[in-house]
């Protein structure tokens, strides 16, 4: 019995840290994601508008963004600057 509880003691250290990691990678997935489904559409936004830079609120107010997706945005410190799209 004690052989046993070593052993999935033994897994659990083993496991645990490789979850953490694995969050941190899904995390810079879903911020890169992000960023560029904010890219494509202040471009697209920009295309039709002939406009020169716009803010995730003007995006969202003119429905090229959903008030998720600039929630999102904000907490995951993307923005506009200019033509460009940075996250953090």
């Amino acid at each position: 019995m004690a052989i046993v509880l070593f052993i999935v003691a033994l897994l659990i250290l083993i496991v645990v840290p490789n979850l953490s990691h694995q969050k941190k990678h899904a995390q810079t997935v879903h911020t890169s994601a992000m960023t560029t489904v904010v890219q494509t559409q202040l471009d697209t936004y920009l295309d039709a508008t002939d406009k020169k830079t716009a803010t995730l609120e003007e995006l969202e107010k003119t429905s090229y963004l959903t008030d998720k997706q600039v929630n999102m945005a904000k907490k995951e410190g993307i923005r506009i600057s200019g033509i460009q799209v940075k996250g953090t």
